[in-house]
């Protein structure tokens, strides 16, 4: 609980960054990179780690730890990713399942993840990550590697989007979540990574929701009439609380940026993501804790009026009242099912110190 809000992070992973687990070598060291450098160098003293100590397979047992122990989130979803520029996509599907069988009231779910560039469109993969677990929704990147290079698709693909959708649907799937806005390395991005392609999906589904996972990280305008124009399209927030950190300000234009069109009630349709173990839940938690919106922003940033102040309501939202009712979760019976579990503290004891549970407990960057 932060606050007395009940946290649901909408996206966690256990990237695989060992040099042995690139099938794409130029393309797997500078999404690498870019994971290093958004998560690590911008940190105060505490928080930090070293190369060497980023680069490996990380392990459920590390993500759970950040998560349980060393903040203040409740229950979190992982998520697979199908990125094939690495061997396993770098967060697998049989982490999730192992995550899921081992501690089912903390890591109460996960997302498939295929790439509809592949030979059967992603329905194959598919059906082999349902016999592991049963998808709270799909993960879907926007480029594939069904070879030596990057192919981008679109959502509103008849031919590639389409298919898939219907055939997930069919499995009883009926939520997707898309990587956007930031790009993957040395790839061309065209408009791929681009969320207007969303609208056609958006429209021709309107009983499937869809998340714009990174959502307002770019293309800010372009994301606030979407979501004003489709109730059916939600914004992941994460990454962005990574941006809150250091840099308030620009977190601050990039939420009211997307509640420039529909004002107050896009904050309904916004999930708490923090993308642990890449970025740490609790700097990321601790930072929104007391958040508000610079008063001078509120007027600027309303297309038809003055914006609302984030409120204490809003926060609980965004924590976790959004993702319960997207997923038609019961916050009571969440709470109840970790009220004694191996992670639960009493009141007033505080959270483990950063990393100190994990297996680079002894690589924090103490000095910033």
């Amino acid at each position: 609980m932060l606050g007395g809000h009940f946290v649901i992070d909408a996206v966690v992973h256990a990237f695989n960054l060992d040099e042995a687990n690139f099938a794409n070598v130029p393309h797997a060291t500078a999404i690498r990179d870019v994971i290093y450098t958004v998560n690590n160098q911008t940190v105060p003293p505490g928080y930090g780690l070293p190369r060497e100590a980023v680069f490996h397979d990380w392990s459920m047992d590390d993500t759970v730890g950040m998560l349980f122990n060393e903040s203040d989130t409740d229950v979190a979803i992982y998520h697979a990713t199908p990125i094939m520029a690495f061997k396993d996509g770098l967060s697998s599907a049989e982490k999730g399942a192992d995550a899921i069988g081992r501690w089912p009231n903390r890591i109460i779910g996960a997302y498939a993840s295929v790439d509809p560039m592949s030979a059967s469109g992603g329905v194959e993969e598919l059906d082999r990550q349902l016999d592991m677990f049963t998808p709270m929704g799909l993960k879907l990147y926007p480029n594939g590697w069904p070879g030596a290079e990057a192919v981008g698709w679109r959502m509103d693909d008849h031919k590639v989007a389409f298919p898939l959708f219907e055939a997930a649907a069919e499995r009883g799937i009926t939520h997707f979540a898309i990587h956007k806005s930031l790009p993957l390395g040395p790839v061309p991005t065209g408009n791929f990574f681009r969320p207007g392609d969303l609208e056609g999906a958006a429209d021709h589904f309107p009983d499937l929701t869809f998340e714009i996972v990174h959502g307002g990280a770019a293309f800010v305008e372009e994301t606030a009439w979407l979501i004003a124009r489709f109730g059916n399209i939600w914004i992941n927030l994460e990454t962005l609380p990574t941006f809150l950190v250091t840099r308030p300000t620009v977190f601050a234009k990039l939420i009211l940026g997307m509640m420039h069109v529909g004002g107050e009630a896009m904050l309904e349709r916004m999930l708490w993501a923090t993308g642990a173990m890449q970025g740490h839940p609790r700097l990321q938690l601790e930072a929104f804790s007391g958040f508000v919106f610079p008063e001078h922003l509120l007027e600027e940033y309303g297309l038809f009026g003055p914006l609302p102040q984030l409120t204490d309501m809003h926060r609980g939202m965004i924590l976790g009242e959004n993702a319960a009712r997207l997923y038609g979760l019961d916050i009571d019976s969440l709470s109840r099912n970790i009220d004694s579990d191996e992670f639960s503290r009493d009141a007033g004891v505080p959270v483990a110190s950063p990393y100190s549970t994990t297996s680079v407990a002894n690589r924090v960057l103490q000095d910033a």
